[in-house]
C-alpha cells in the first residue's frame, strides 16, 4: 500500500510522533478521495481525533499506518455532508504539487491543465466509484484488499471500477463533442 510503514517503527511511538509523521501523507490521501483540501482537512482531523482516543489499540495493530488510512476512508465514505462530495473544487495546483512529489516531470501548466479536467470528471462520480478509483490507481491496491476496505466483494469492486471508468470515458468523449461543436460553429 502506498505509504504504509511496517507497524514494529511505531511500536514505542507515541499518537503525537505518529500524527506528525503521518499527517502530511494522511492530507494528500485524503485530498485524492474527497477532491477538496479543506474538507480533506476536516476528514483527517475527524479521524486524528478518534484515533488519539482508541492510540493503544491502533498502536497494536499490524499496521498502524494501514488502519489510520482505512479510518480516513470510512470517514470520506460516511461524511455526513453529502453535498460537499458534488460540489469539488478544481484543485489542478494542489494534484500538480502530488504528482510532482512523487516525480513527475513536465511542463507545469499541461500539469495543471491535466490535473483540473481530471478533478472536474472524478467530481461527476459518486463517492464509492471514485474511493474505488483513488484505492486502484492511487494506492495501487488489488481488488481484493479494495473489497476488503469496502466490505464487498471483487466482483462488486471490479463493477464500481467498470462503471466509473466508463463514466469518465464518456464524459471525455461529450467534452470532446462539445469542444468540436464549438469550433465549427
Amino acid at each position: 500500500m502506498h505509504g504504509t510503514v511496517p507497524s514494529r517503527v511505531y511500536i514505542c511511538v507515541t499518537f503525537e510522533q505518529f500524527a506528525v509523521a503521518r499527517l502530511p501523507s494522511l492530507l494528500r490521501y485524503a485530498v485524492v478521495l474527497t477532491g477538496d483540501r479543506d474538507l480533506a482537512q476536516d476528514v483527517v482531523q475527524e479521524v486524528l481525533a478518534r484515533a488519539q482516543v482508541k492510540w493503544r489499540r491502533i498502536s497494536g495493530s499490524d499496521s498502524p499506518d494501514a488502519y489510520v488510512r482505512r479510518m480516513v476512508l470510512n470517514e470520506y465514505l460516511s461524511w455526513r455532508r453529502s453535498w460537499a462530495f458534488r460540489n469539488v473544487h478544481a484543485a489542478g495546483e494542489r494534484l500538480a504539487e502530488i504528482e510532482a512529489s512523487r516525480g513527475g516531470v513536465g511542463d507545469h501548466a499541461d500539469g495543471v491543465v491535466e490535473a483540473d479536467a481530471l478533478w472536474n470528471r472524478l467530481a461527476i462520480l459518486g463517492r464509492k466509484q471514485r474511493a474505488v478509483l483513488v484505492l486502484r490507481y492511487y494506492e495501487q491496491l488489488d481488488d481484493q484488499s479494495i473489497a476488503d476496505l469496502l466490505s464487498c466483494s471483487p466482483a462488486t469492486v471490479r463493477s464500481q471500477a467498470s462503471k466509473a471508468l466508463r463514466t469518465l470515458r464518456l464524459e471525455e468523449q461529450d467534452q470532446r463533442q462539445r469542444i468540436h461543436a464549438e469550433e465549427w460553429s
